[in-house]
């Protein structure tokens, strides 16, 4: 387990093998691997344990400087001592999701029955297979009880899944910028990325494992997602019609505005980091999300009536809008869940929930605190 270190500058990313994973096909992943990460110090009495759910093409390194890639982590401005989750105070938790590639079981890995990568013939997973593999991971840090299950975007795709599979193994859940459902809009934006992946001359049906990988693809798929994560305010702001330095000459249809070429930078950037198949897997997943399916929202969520909920939506974020937050806020209400709710005033567009670190501090940070008061007081 990762040692308490008070400036979260030494994080090193461990792993966690579950022998037999069912999956929710009925098909079977064995071994599994979890990569995680853990900060702050577990309580004598193990009931300060958060866990940090990430999203779609998040990791395990939620916080720190990890020991091997000298980066910092992907919510470090949410996540260490005195911020919005207190590693002076609370023990972190956050573990990269199956059918990932950042050190978890995916289609990268290896097969165990041909020793080469699972590619293609690697089962469908969905959100509520990783909330299963997390468990299995939070039963072996000896943690009966989580004070909360925390997430954006995916993440609290995970959180909510954590409520109606695992009411009585959490405390609270803190879901940001999410949905109890993918939409129509939200499953077409997926499926233009992956179609994109599938269309790379060099997809290979999956199996480009040791030869060109459909990097064209994948960074078209991240350049539609990253239009998405952003909205049209803060693009304004931050291209306006601007073209890059230099342009002219390059041809008639060159990514000479500033925007085009960002997007372009992010692609590329991506495709160094991420396997084309998981993110054909994971955004499946996310797609696939339906939190109540044929029952109502509120009887699904009726089991966890004893944890009180945090949901943040922001006004800008047209990927998850904010009247999908408010239909969860009714569901919960109906449920007889102690939620608050804030729709939080953002330019950000979805990456608010990354950027806008000031107000959600205040919100979590509060809202943590008075469930640990709740927790140790015996009232909850």
């Amino acid at each position: 387990m990762t040692e308490n270190v008070k400036a979260l500058d030494i994080v090193r990313t461990e792993y966690f093998t579950i022998d037999r994973l069912e999956l929710e096909s009925g098909e079977v992943l064995a071994p599994v691997i979890l990569a995680y990460e853990t900060c702050g110090k577990l309580n004598a009495a193990r009931s300060n344990a958060v866990l940090i759910c990430h999203a779609l093409t998040g990791d395990a390194h939620v916080a720190g400087t990890n020991t091997a890639t000298g980066k910092p982590g992907w919510w470090d401005t949410m996540v260490g001592p005195g911020k919005a989750f207190d590693t002076d105070e609370l023990f972190i938790i956050c573990s990269n999701v199956i059918g990932g590639c950042q050190g978890s079981t995916g289609p990268s890995s290896p097969n165990p029955a041909t020793g080469e990568a699972y590619g293609l013939d690697f089962p469908l997973i969905t959100i509520g297979d990783m909330v299963n593999a997390q468990a299995k991971l939070i039963e072996h840090l000896g943690i009966e009880k989580l004070l909360s299950v925390a997430g954006g975007s995916m993440g609290g795709m995970q959180s909510l899944t954590w409520a109606t599979s695992y009411p009585e193994r959490i405390g609270s859940v803190i879901a940001i910028a999410t949905t109890a459902r993918h939409s129509p809009q939200q499953i077409a934006f997926n499926e233009v990325g992956r179609q994109a992946i599938i269309a790379d001359p060099n997809f290979n049906n999956g199996r480009y494992y040791g030869g060109k990988t459909p990097e064209r693809g994948l960074a078209m798929a991240r350049m539609v997602g990253h239009i998405t994560y952003m909205s049209d305010e803060s693009m304004a702001d931050k291209f306006g019609r601007r073209f890059r330095e230099g342009h002219g000459g390059t041809g008639k249809f060159a990514a000479d505005f500033e925007v085009a070429t960002y997007l372009q930078y992010k692609g590329d950037n991506f495709v160094k980091r991420f396997d084309a198949n998981s993110y054909l897997y994971i955004t499946r997943a996310i797609d696939l999300y339906d939190l109540a399916g044929e029952r109502d929202l509120p009887s699904t969520l009726a089991g966890a009536r004893h944890a009180p909920f945090l949901v943040l939506a922001f006004k800008s974020d047209w990927l998850y809008p904010a009247h999908q937050s408010r239909e969860l806020v009714r569901g919960c209400k109906l449920a007889g869940i102690d939620v608050t709710y804030c729709e939080i005033n953002s330019t950000y567009g979805h990456d608010a929930f990354l950027l806008e670190v000031e107000e959600e501090t205040h919100l979590i940070k509060h809202f943590l605190k008075k469930i640990s008061r709740d927790t140790a007081g015996g009232t909850r």
